[in-house]
């Protein structure tokens, strides 16, 4: 399983939201099973097509993912995945 950790802007929304393992062969695959934990979790991280909204960005090891529409970059069973929703405004 890879370990995920989120930012403090979405505990905002998710106050019971912590950095914890899933399971997910691909990111959307893990994408699929935060949903399951946290149930409205991808409409915030998802705009209505089903692509990462413009001011989330999830880096894989330390990389931004390719895939931003898919979400079929490849995890592997110790992979960090870091879940990132900027803020803006001012």
């Amino acid at each position: 399983m890879a370990i995920v950790r989120f930012t403090s802007a979405l505990r905002r929304f998710f106050p019971d939201l912590k950095d914890t393992e899933f399971e997910g062969a691909t990111v959307k695959e893990t994408l699929n099973n935060i949903e399951k934990s946290y149930p409205g979790i991808l409409s915030y991280l998802l705009d209505d097509n089903g692509a990462l909204r413009k001011h989330v960005n999830i880096y894989l090891q330390n990389e931004l993912i390719e895939d931003r529409q898919h979400f079929y970059d490849q995890v592997k069973e110790d992979d960090e995945i870091i879940i990132f929703q900027a803020l803006s405004g001012g």
